[in-house]
């Protein structure tokens, strides 16, 4: 199996410190997406910087200590891409593995929860990554993009969706953008294809005793073409130990299946 883990760390000094290197390492991943990093190559842990047996990959904000993305991955790719063009590079929110056979994208979609202004910069990034994924796709690629995307599709995917209505993540435009990701432009969501389940959460405010009672958001995904997506085996959320405000989801995928055709 072909093991692929996202996780927002929320800094990835932190997560460090919280034993997020021990558990990747025990989690027999083959890639590890993160956002949120914080931090770019010269800066981050020395443990991070150079993980026996892993190729490491870094596109880190311009501005110091805010967003970057990080890719890590058994598997040399043949070609590695940092941001995908336009106004969002210099925010460190794009790191892509070409491997020949698929593409793996650590992507780290804006947050429009600061106000009208970063909301509309998020709407612009929604439109500019669906084009760039789409031209991708048009070349004949299989891709899996993994991140945290800031935005909760449906009432299943978060525990307060009445009350968050009309705030942002859960708003009417993200979520039709979702929609027409996954039905208009038939991507697939892939652990809803392999849980259906209710309280699957991924996020949780820091406030209050929102982890402990899993009052939590389901924000970051595995989004994958189709023959990809149907390669697809097992799913799971780690929540046994908290490195950061989100938790690991790790999908594992048969690429034999991928080569040969899906079947």
């Amino acid at each position: 199996m072909y093991r692929i883990v996202t996780v927002n760390a929320n800094g990835i000094r932190s997560a460090h410190k919280k034993g997020l290197l021990e558990w990747f390492l025990a989690s027999d991943a083959d890639v590890l997406c993160m956002q949120e990093v914080r931090a770019g190559a010269d800066d981050v842990p020395a443990a991070w910087a150079e993980i026996p047996g892993y190729h490491a990959y870094f596109h880190p904000a311009e501005k110091k200590g805010y967003s970057g993305c990080a890719l890590w991955c058994r598997e040399e790719p043949r070609e590695v891409r940092t941001g995908f063009g336009g106004e969002f590079d210099a925010e460190g929110r794009f790191v892509e593995a070409d491997f020949g056979t698929h593409i793996v994208m650590s992507a780290y979609f804006p947050s429009g929860t600061s106000g009208d202004e970063r909301q509309a910069a998020k709407y612009r990034f929604l439109d500019q990554f669906l084009d760039y994924v789409e031209r991708r796709r048009a070349e004949g690629r299989e891709i899996v993009f993994c991140g945290d995307v800031n935005i909760a599709h449906k009432e299943i995917d978060l525990k307060n969706w009445k009350g968050n209505m009309k705030n942002s993540g859960f708003l009417p435009e993200e979520r039709a953008w979702m929609t027409k990701l996954l039905s208009e432009h038939d991507w697939r969501d892939v652990f809803r294809l392999l849980d259906p389940r209710p309280d699957q959460y991924t996020w949780w405010s820091q406030r209050g005793q929102a982890r402990a009672k899993n009052v939590g958001w389901r924000i970051d995904y595995q989004i994958a073409t189709p023959l990809l997506a149907s390669c697809a085996r097992a799913t799971s959320i780690y929540k046994d130990e908290k490195f950061s405000d989100h938790a690991p989801l790790t999908v594992d995928y048969d690429l034999g299946a991928l080569t040969a055709g899906g079947r």
